[in-house]
């Protein structure tokens, strides 16, 4: 490990990319630390404190939201209008098209529309946000002019962040978005331990000694259906070509477990966020019928067993629909095919297609299944021993490790590619 870190910060163009990042986190940080005015920080705490779907979209904005920083909103809108657009693909075969046989042009022209529709989904997340705010009097009354130049900050708040995050990815090494958001997550570690410490009570030694196993196996889990893979095997028919005969290899088709890796996760968050965020804006509405639904609604999210399994129900689901969109079985079988290559026992051209698809459906079971059961364990635990100190939950390890792993990934391939341009 350490020679690698050594050759890493050898390697000129990788440390440069390297330090570049950080120093963009670095600035991320800087600005979720910058509040606006005129916030009650303390009914802010009391307000997170009794809301987790808020303790959730703070994960998003990185920390920026407990004290309304300029990037109070994070990357959140950015993420909402990238679930859009990936589900519009699924829906309008047209933007499908564009998407996945346009190549790079229509990949751009993809992320265009995206961060288009990321401006009026800021702007409708941070009026709300506000309204939000101003009815638990967090934030004192508001003329016209404050309010609008209140969410133009927050807006350009999050263009500034979605700018940081393509900045980071096209480094090459990691996902700028899922860094953002793991830079906040990791920096809220110091304040949740020490938290810990502070309240900490000798007689319940057991309860955090079972809790501390808890993460452990839950880091231990994301690592394993990271990393779990299916082989199919692959083999290839012999070409003569003049004196010269080709192929009659031997190889195989790497098919992953997890195949989305984090993407799930996020999707799921965001929309377990938006019930919750307008029932308790609605909560406050003149009509009696209105706020009564809201009411109800904002109660039975704040139900730790219907909120749990509904997050397990959407990271299932988000892990299938999101491997559907990266994973194109017929696409692989056309290629095996032009390559000369087959799958053993199974004929070239659709057969083979349906075989990797029902083979892929069977595994992404087995690991949605896993991931669900790992980020709903930290609220079967919580519910359990009745704990809320520790706020780092299932969700955010899950995010930390995979995002830890996928970036070590990349820089590994960065080497790599390096030792072999020397080779």
């Amino acid at each position: 490990m350490l020679d690698k870190i050594t050759q890493i910060f050898k390697i000129r163009e990788l440390r440069d990319k390297i330090l570049f990042i950080f120093g963009v986190l670095i600035v991320f940080r800087i600005a979720a630390n910058i509040p606006l005015p005129g916030v009650d920080t303390e009914q802010l705490r009391r307000l997170f404190d009794g809301n987790q779907l808020l303790g959730m979209l703070n994960v998003f904005s990185g920390g920026g939201l407990t004290n309304i920083s300029i990037v109070m909103l994070g990357v959140g809108p950015y993420i909402t209008a990238s679930i859009i657009m990936q589900l519009l693909t699924m829906i309008v075969p047209s933007i499908e098209q564009i998407y996945k046989e346009e190549g790079e042009a229509g990949r751009q022209k993809f992320n265009m529309w995206t961060r288009w529709l990321t401006v009026p989904l800021a702007i409708m997340q941070t009026f709300g946000l506000v309204t939000l705010l101003r009815s638990q009097n967090v934030i004192g009354t508001l003329s016209p002019f404050n309010l609008a130049v209140l969410v133009l900050i927050a807006t350009t708040g999050t263009i500034f962040l979605m700018w940081l995050g393509e900045l980071i990815t096209e480094k090459g090494i990691g996902n700028g978005v899922s860094l953002i958001i793991f830079a906040g997550i990791v920096s809220s570690l110091p304040s949740s331990i020490s938290k810990l410490f502070l309240t900490f009570d000798s007689s319940q030694f057991f309860t955090y000694a079972i809790i501390f196993v808890v993460m452990l196996i839950t880091i231990a889990g994301v690592v394993l259906v990271t990393e779990g893979q299916r082989n199919i095997a692959v083999s290839y028919a012999k070409r003569v070509h003049g004196d010269n005969t080709y192929g009659g290899a031997s190889s195989h088709l790497p098919l992953r477990v997890n195949q989305a890796g984090v993407i799930p996760i996020i999707f799921a968050m965001s929309i377990m966020l938006f019930p919750g965020m307008i029932a308790t804006f609605l909560m406050r509405a003149s009509n009696q019928t209105v706020a009564h639904i809201a009411t109800n609604v904002n109660s039975l999210f704040q139900n730790q067993f219907f909120y749990g399994s509904m997050y397990f129900v959407l990271i299932v689901l988000f892990t299938y629909f999101y491997t559907a969109v990266v994973f194109d079985p017929v696409k692989i079988s056309e290629n095996l095919q032009k390559q000369g290559g087959y799958i053993p026992g199974i004929r070239p051209g659709k057969n083979t297609a349906d075989y990797l698809y029902k083979i892929m459906n069977r595994i992404t079971l087995a690991g949605a299944l896993f991931l669900g059961a790992i980020a709903v364990l930290p609220f079967i635990i919580q519910g359990m021993t009745n704990i809320q100190t520790l706020r780092i939950g299932g969700t955010s390890i899950l995010i930390v490790v995979s995002v830890v792993i996928e970036t070590i990934k990349q820089i590994e391939g960065q080497l790599v590619m390096r030792d072999y341009e020397g080779f």
